[in-house]
């Protein structure tokens, strides 16, 4: 506090000369104590302050001083200005601005040290977490037309090696494109790591899809699936597929031509929805199919939730395809059937138990899951098979020798495909197996680590996602002699009947695909009839768009025709 007695004079020379009225008594308060320039106890604001000691009249300071005592300060002493309270607030108010402006200067440049090296108990795999949010999901999102590894994941393994960290949608992952890696998390599923998608994949699928269900649930739906796709199902289903195959082919071939990919698609998927839930669009007052076609045009995009982004049409195109299903269930509900004639029937039956573990919010989106793996996954698989055969000719020579060995082995020559004609077919299955092996269709496999994990002398903490990388092992050179040309015969004399170090096309562990088995039941009978009863030739030859989850082979047009009959097209393409 500064007090004048009346009739005194306070001696403020050493301030600048002012004098204070002699027959009054006032008493000041510091309303901002402010260093000087030179002073070393401030350490947010040094060097740009002027000396200034802002004083307001008739209130109390909190302590006392002697104004001789401050001599190195100017004080500022007009007590019955206006712009003397003014310019005390101007002056307090640029100092808590400069004061918050640092404080979150200095917190943000600590968030992103932190976002860039994450704490971790042990050495994280070398790597980048790229921009705070958003990471590198931009690179990853990127679009590629090889059939060579991507090249996100291709610069990261020559910059860093095999084991790499990345930043995904906000998350932290670990990718390995390492093959002992690989095999490892699949062996430890359940136990050091569990099945795990980004949200956005979660929100795609359903938050109750097979895919994100864990130990006994998962096993309860894996039975369920291999009760429709299991080996005994698919013995009786063969002749099924194989009509259906026959006639779809024998219409195309009264066609002009016929977009591969496209066509394959709704062949399957027409079949693959009759068996799970009777469906036959010629019936159906609203058409499912291009429900799921909405879905996967914009299945692989960056996910922005804004009316006419793909990732929209995406999350639309579910929901209609859901509504779709539900009614379905509710319907087959009013209207039950005696006999089981579809999986449909199954999942009621499930449900209608006592103590029911199945729900119908997990029902539907296993039906929903089910569509879509089956016909969009192998119908891009059946037109890079009959693309790489079309430029393979040796390969399509030894192909058709061994469909027409089994036609000539036949005791009816009118009969139909038989199950063991069907596991006779060794180099079929090499050619299925070549054509997965590069088409790698699911080149990225999640997983989530449950606890700190060991690994090469590197730590993957507890709750970072892993990304299993198949492509990596699919095209490494060090694995896989000339990774990206079309062979066949590399995998003579091998049986796969699940996952390993070199192969994973069809995942791995206890997660290995349920529905392998009828992947390659379809594509083995749509060679078989392709081979044995048509020729084609290629009229366009289509764009390879292979994006982070799937490859979409588009515009890749054939024209068809009966083996006993002339190529009507000006095309001078041999016909094969």
């Amino acid at each position: 506090m500064i007090r004048q007695p009346a009739g005194q004079q306070l001696d403020t020379a050493g301030l600048g000369g002012s004098q204070l009225p002699p027959d009054t008594c006032h008493e000041y308060k510091v309303l901002r104590y402010i260093p000087a320039l030179s002073s070393p106890s401030c350490p947010f604001f040094p060097c740009f302050l002027p000396r200034t000691l802002l004083i307001s009249s008739n209130l109390s300071l909190p302590f006392s001083f002697s104004v001789k005592t401050y001599q190195h300060f100017n004080l500022v002493l007009n007590p019955g200005s206006s712009q003397f309270s003014v310019l005390g607030h101007i002056h307090l108010i640029k100092m808590w601005a400069l004061f918050f402006g640092a404080l979150i200067i200095i917190s943000i440049t600590h968030w992103v040290h932190r976002w860039r090296n994450p704490r971790c108990n042990g050495t994280l795999p070398p790597g980048s977490m790229g921009l705070p949010l958003i990471g590198e999901t931009l690179q990853f999102f990127a679009p590629s037309t090889s059939f060579d590894i991507s090249p996100f994941v291709k610069e990261r393994m020559k910059r860093y090696g095999p084991i790499f960290r990345t930043n995904l949608v906000g998350r932290p992952v670990v990718v390995s494109t390492d093959p002992d890696l690989n095999y490892f998390i699949f062996q430890q599923e359940g136990q050091l790591f569990q099945s795990w998608y980004p949200d956005t994949f979660t929100e795609i699928f359903g938050r109750q899809n097979v895919g994100s269900l864990h130990g006994f649930m998962y096993k309860y739906l894996k039975n369920m699936v291999l009760n429709l796709f299991g080996p005994e199902s698919l013995k009786k289903m063969l002749p099924e597929v194989e009509q259906t195959t026959s006639e779809r082919l024998q219409l195309w071939s009264h066609q002009e031509s016929v977009e591969l990919k496209e066509t394959t698609a709704t062949m399957i998927f027409d079949l693959t929805a009759k068996k799970l839930i009777s469906y036959d669009q010629d019936k159906s007052s609203e058409n499912l199919r291009d429900s799921f076609v909405a879905f996967i045009q914009g299945l692989i995009s960056f996910p922005l939730d804004i009316p006419g982004t793909a990732y929209h049409k995406c999350l639309q195109g579910r929901k209609k395809a859901m509504r779709m299903l539900k009614n379905q269930l509710q319907e087959r509900r009013a209207n039950p059937r005696k006999n089981r004639g579809d999986f449909f029937d199954y999942v009621l039956e499930e449900l209608q138990e006592d103590r029911a573990i199945l729900t119908e919010a997990i029902a539907l989106d296993l039906m929903f899951v089910l569509l879509f793996a089956s016909f969009e996954t192998t119908s891009v698989a059946l037109t890079l098979a009959v693309k790489f055969l079309s430029d393979n000719s040796l390969v399509l020579r030894k192909l058709t020798e061994e469909h027409e060995g089994i036609l000539r082995n036949r005791v009816d020559n009118n009969s139909g495909l038989t199950w063991n004609e069907y596991k006779s077919m060794k180099f079929t299955f090499q050619v299925i197996n070549e054509t997965v092996r590069l088409a790698n269709i699911v080149p990225g496999i999640f997983r989530k680590a449950l606890r700190d994990i060991q690994f090469k002398g590197y730590t993957i903490p507890e709750g970072w996602a892993v990304m299993v990388c198949p492509p990596a092992v699919h095209l490494s050179p060090a694995i896989h002699e000339d990774p990206l040309a079309f062979n066949p015969w590399r995998w003579e004399g091998m049986e796969l009947n699940g996952a390993s170090k070199k192969f994973m096309a069809f995942g791995g562990g206890m997660r290995f695909c349920v529905g392998t088995e009828f992947t390659k039941v379809q594509m083995a009978v749509f060679l078989h009839c392709l081979v044995t009863k048509f020729r084609w030739q290629a009229i366009k030859g289509g764009n390879i768009v292979r994006t982070p989850g799937l490859q979409f082979p588009s515009g890749y047009h054939i024209q068809l025709m009966e083996r006993d009959k002339k190529c009507s097209s000006r095309n001078h393409i041999p016909l094969r």
